[in-house]
């Protein structure tokens, strides 16, 4: 099968297609035919040799696929071959992605929207579910309250304005002013250019900060919640800033494979609550165009492979 691996750890230039061996599913694993590939942050940062991620034993990239499951394993009862099927499988481990084929165990998929191209599914797993996961098992967001998204117009932000909402909750997002009239008609109820001004001096009386951006913004974003506030920082565990003021809670999140969450997400988009922005879509082969997009960090939404 074809596949794009990274002949060393390093640049772009180093993503390359090469003909590898075919898996095969294992013990409630399901082979999946991938129509296409999301493409996000960690991507980059795995092949970069730098990110907070168990390596694989294949110099394999990529987690979010789209397709159609060829084969199924022993064991296996929730999927038929020939289902439609989208998921982040073995995340933090490589799953390889980036390939016609991809052996994933079942539960780290879920049926596809049926309203959604395997190119816009292929957009969903690793980015919504970390929003999901930030914003509701971890936030536990709950009607009526303020939630201040940063970088709202990128992979997760424009995830998690629309779970925010979704949620009933009052959403303000931080983007470049170019980019406020998407964050609005995803539901934000505010939006803050954060070149023209400092956020901290137009926002305050915040109950959840999800923050995609660490460091500073993660430090500057404690004087903005109220008291029983929660911060959740996304970048890193090094992220989460010391001293958070009595009664506020400043976490990390880590995202996971997650058949639930993932099936919460496609009852968002069948009922028109969720939908992905794809910015860009090029074939498997220019994988390292893509990452040379991706690490400009202009993406509105989210760039996705297409493989068959």
């Amino acid at each position: 099968m074809r596949a794009v691996v990274v002949e060393q750890w390093g640049g772009p230039e180093n993503l390359v297609e090469r003909e590898v061996e075919r898996p095969e599913p294992g013990l409630n694993e399901v082979l999946v035919r991938v129509h296409a590939a999301g493409v996000n942050p960690v991507d980059w940062k795995t092949r970069a040799g730098g990110a907070l991620i168990e390596w694989g034993a294949v110099p394999a990239v990529g987690w979010d696929v789209s397709g159609t499951v060829e084969a199924v394993g022993p064991g296996v009862g929730i999927f038929r071959p020939g289902d439609e099927v989208f998921g982040m499988p073995l995340f933090p481990r490589q799953a390889g992605g980036y390939a016609e084929y991809v052996v994933a165990p079942a539960r780290h998929l879920a049926p596809k929207p049926a309203g959604l191209t395997h190119v816009e599914a292929a957009a969903l797993p690793l980015a919504a579910l970390t929003a999901w996961q930030a914003l509701v098992d971890a936030a536990d967001v709950r009607p009526g309250e303020r939630v201040l998204v940063h970088a709202a117009a990128g992979g997760v932000g424009h995830f998690a304005v629309q779970i925010a909402k979704a949620r009933g909750a009052y959403v303000i997002g931080t983007a470049s002013a170019g980019k406020h009239d998407l964050l609005r008609e995803l539901g934000a109820d505010e939006v803050v250019d954060y070149r023209a001004v400092r956020f901290e001096d137009v926002v305050s009386d915040i109950d959840v900060v999800l923050d995609g951006l660490g460091g500073e913004t993660a430090e500057r974003s404690l004087g903005v919640l109220r008291a029983g506030g929660r911060l959740i920082t996304l970048p890193g565990p090094d992220d989460v800033p010391a001293g958070a003021p009595d009664g506020v809670r400043a976490s990390w999140v880590l995202v996971e494979p997650d058949h639930l969450g993932l099936r919460e997400i496609a009852a968002l988009v069948e009922r028109g609550a969720l939908r992905p922005v794809v910015e860009t879509v090029l074939p498997l082969a220019e994988a390292a165009k893509a990452h040379e997009l991706g690490e400009q960090g202009r993406t509105t939404g989210k760039i996705v492979l297409t493989v068959a």
